[in-house]
């Protein structure tokens, strides 16, 4: 039995409101996955704030109707398309859906949109190999306290060194 309007429209407006708040959408050919694999890469996209919806083209096409931020995206709704909608870490849920893939090596990323701009398989790809956030961080705090520390010591240094070359001319000035 197939689904009422009532439902379709449900369908349609849930994935309005995902669209809304998601920053980057990936298009996965979920063809020859179980349940059991789409439920792992849900769970993988979890600590990401990914969201892994499977839909039918033309209930997405609905939702991203009239949407300028996603209308790139009709071109990549053939097929058997499950959606990876992100809001946050988009890199940590690249990392996730590669992780997933190399695992179980049955889907394929058909491509993706990111702040509007229709993504290649090389730029995915790109995003994933990015370091995390709190990697990025702890690199920017090590440059800022390496940088705190050096000046820390030039400072330092001024009196030591004229206090230095005041005790080299006090001992050399006897002559």
């Amino acid at each position: 039995m197939g689904r009422t309007l009532e439902s379709k429209q449900q369908i349609v407006e849930e994935l309005k409101q995902l669209l809304g708040e998601a920053e980057m959408a990936l298009v996965l050919d979920y063809q020859g996955l179980s349940i059991k694999e789409m439920s792992d890469l849900r769970t993988r996209l979890q600590a990401s704030n990914g969201v892994c919806k499977v839909t039918k083209n033309t209930l997405m096409r609905r939702a991203i109707d009239g949407d300028s931020a996603w209308s790139d995206l009709t071109s990549l709704l053939s097929g058997t398309n499950a959606f990876i909608l992100v809001k946050g870490d988009v890199g940590g849920a690249v990392k996730a859906v590669q992780s997933f893939q190399k695992d179980t090596k049955k889907s394929e990323t058909k491509g993706g949109l990111f702040e509007g701009k229709l993504l290649s398989q090389d730029e995915i790809k790109a995003i994933g190999d990015l370091p995390s956030k709190e990697v990025l961080m702890a690199q920017i705090a090590g440059a800022v306290n390496a940088v705190a520390t050096k000046v820390a010591v030039g400072i330092n240094e001024v009196p030591s060194g004229l206090a230095r070359a005041l005790k080299q001319h006090a001992e050399s000035g006897d002559s």
